[in-house]
C-alpha cells in the first residue's frame, strides 16, 4: 500500500481526488477536459509542489492535507501525457521541482478508484519559516 498526499484549499476538500481542478484548468500532465488528481509520494513533496504556486507574502490560511492509500496491486503505467485514454488507472511521474521524487496522477474516472482509500482531510499550515 502506498500513501499519497495532496495539499489543497479547504473549500475543495469534500472531494480532494475528484480531478475537478485539472478538468477545468489542465496541468503539467493533463489538458483541460481530462480529470486527473495530482498527489505526491511524500508530504514534504506535496508541500513543495503546492508552495511554488503560492504568494509568499499571503499564503492561504485554510489549507488541508488529503491522503489516500493506493493498493500495491493497482497497476502503475508510464506514458506520455498525450496518450492518456479513459482506461488508465494511475501514473507515477517525476516531480518538476524535485526530479528524484515522484508525483502520482490518479484517474478518478477509472473503475478501480473505489479500491483507493481516501482519508478525511486534516488542517494543514506551513511553518512560518518556509516563507521567510
Amino acid at each position: 500500500m502506498t500513501r499519497v498526499y495532496r495539499i489543497l484549499r479547504k473549500r475543495y476538500a469534500k472531494a480532494p481526488f475528484d480531478g475537478e481542478g485539472a478538468y477545468r484548468y489542465g496541468g503539467r500532465w493533463s489538458s483541460r477536459g481530462i480529470r486527473l488528481a495530482y498527489a505526491s509520494e511524500h508530504l514534504s513533496l506535496a508541500m513543495i509542489e503546492y508552495s511554488v504556486h503560492l504568494d509568499r507574502d499571503d499564503p492561504p490560511p485554510d489549507l488541508v492535507v488529503a491522503t489516500a492509500d493506493v493498493p500495491d496491486d493497482v497497476s502503475r503505467v508510464n506514458v506520455s501525457p498525450g496518450s492518456l485514454t479513459a482506461s488508465w488507472r494511475q501514473l507515477v511521474v517525476p516531480s518538476a521541482v524535485a526530479p528524484d521524487e515522484s508525483n502520482w496522477l490518479l484517474n478518478p474516472d477509472h473503475r478501480d478508484v473505489a479500491r483507493i482509500r481516501i482519508h478525511p482531510p486534516e488542517p494543514f499550515m506551513y511553518d512560518a519559516r518556509f516563507f521567510a
